[in-house]
C-alpha cells in the first residue's frame, strides 16, 4: 500500500512545482480527455515523451513515478485478460491458435492500447499531486469553480472537500500498512489460499480501517471547529494565485501536443498522408 502515490506531495524547487495550480489543473483535465482520443501506439509514444520531459523538469525521481503504477497493475492485467478471453472485434488476422483459443492481430493491439490508456491515466493525476500541495489544489479548484457560485453552488466548500479527500488517500494507505503489519504479527495469512479465503482474511483489516477512518474524520472536524472554521467562503490566503512566465509556455506546449494527438486521430490535414506510417499507427 505504500506505493500509492496519489495525494502525496513531493517537495522540490522546479518549474513544474512553481506553475500556477490552475494551470496544472486545467492541463490535467485536458490530459485525461486527450488520453481517450489516443488509439495508436504512436500517440502514446508522443505523450510518453511529453511526460518524460515533465518528469525531468519536476526533478522527481523516475523510480518514484513508476511506483505509482503499481496500484493499477491488477486492473490492467484483469482488463487485458478479459479482452483476450471475450474479444468481439476484428478476427480477420489470426496470429496464434491452440485448441479453442485463438489470438488475433487486432485483439493484441487493442489489449496494448487499453493497457497504455489505463497506465497513462494514472500518471497524469499522480504528477499533479506530486507537484501541488493540498492548499494549492484547494485554491486552484476554488478559483476555477468560482463562476458556479453565481448559481448558488458552494464552490469554496466543494474545493475544501476535494482537497481533503485527496489528502486522505496516502493517510489511509499508511494506516492500512500499519493494520496489515499488526495482523501479520498475530500470524494472519493474506497470501495463501483461494480467492475466497483471501477475501475472508481481509475482514480483520477492513473493520479497523473503517473505524480508524471515522476517528480521523472526527479529529479533523474537531480541529477545524476549534479553529473557528465555519465558512470557507471568507477564508483568507497568505499567497494570492498569479500566473508566472512559464504558465503560458506550458499551455502552448500542451496545446501543440493535443493538436498532434487529434491529427493522428482524425487526420484533418489531407496534404500529409498518414498511410506511410500505417505499420505503427
Amino acid at each position: 500500500m505504500r506505493e500509492i502515490s496519489l495525494g502525496q506531495y513531493y517537495p522540490a524547487s522546479s518549474l513544474i512545482h512553481k506553475l500556477d495550480p490552475r494551470t496544472k489543473l486545467l492541463i490535467s483535465i485536458a490530459y485525461i480527455v486527450m488520453i481517450f482520443f489516443i488509439d495508436t501506439f504512436v500517440g502514446f509514444g508522443i505523450v510518453a515523451v511529453g511526460l518524460l520531459g515533465t518528469i525531468l523538469l519536476s526533478k522527481i525521481p523516475i523510480g518514484k513515478i513508476l511506483k505509482s503504477l503499481k496500484i493499477i497493475i491488477f486492473l490492467v492485467v484483469f482488463t487485458v485478460l478479459m479482452t483476450l478471453l471475450f474479444y468481439g472485434g476484428d478476427k480477420s488476422e489470426p496470429i496464434w491458435s491452440w485448441w479453442i483459443i485463438t489470438f488475433y492481430k487486432q485483439q493484441l493491439i487493442d489489449c496494448g492500447i487499453i493497457a497504455c490508456r489505463l497506465l497513462f491515466m494514472v500518471l497524469g493525476p499522480t504528477m499533479l499531486t506530486f507537484t501541488t500541495t493540498p492548499v494549492q489544489l484547494t485554491d486552484g479548484m476554488q478559483s476555477l469553480l468560482k463562476p458556479l457560485a453565481l448559481i448558488k453552488i458552494p464552490v469554496h466548500s466543494l474545493a475544501i472537500i476535494m482537497s481533503i479527500t485527496l489528502r486522505f488517500i496516502p493517510t489511509l494507505s499508511e494506516e492500512t500498512d500499519k493494520i496489515i503489519n499488526a495482523q501479520k504479527s498475530r500470524c494472519a495469512d493474506f497470501e495463501s489460499g483461494n480467492i475466497f479465503k483471501r477475501a475472508k482474511a481481509m475482514i480483520p483489516i477492513l473493520i479497523p480501517l473503517l473505524t480508524s477512518s471515522i476517528r480521523r474524520a472526527e479529529e479533523l472536524a474537531n480541529a477545524m471547529d476549534s479553529r473557528c472554521f465555519k465558512d470557507a467562503k471568507h477564508r483568507t490566503r497568505m499567497k494570492k494565485l498569479k500566473f508566472g512566465w512559464f504558465d503560458p509556455i506550458s499551455f502552448i506546449l500542451f496545446c501543440v501536443l493535443f493538436f498532434v494527438i487529434l491529427w493522428l486521430k482524425f487526420n484533418f490535414l489531407p496534404f500529409i498522408d498518414l498511410r506511410a506510417f500505417g505499420w505503427i499507427i
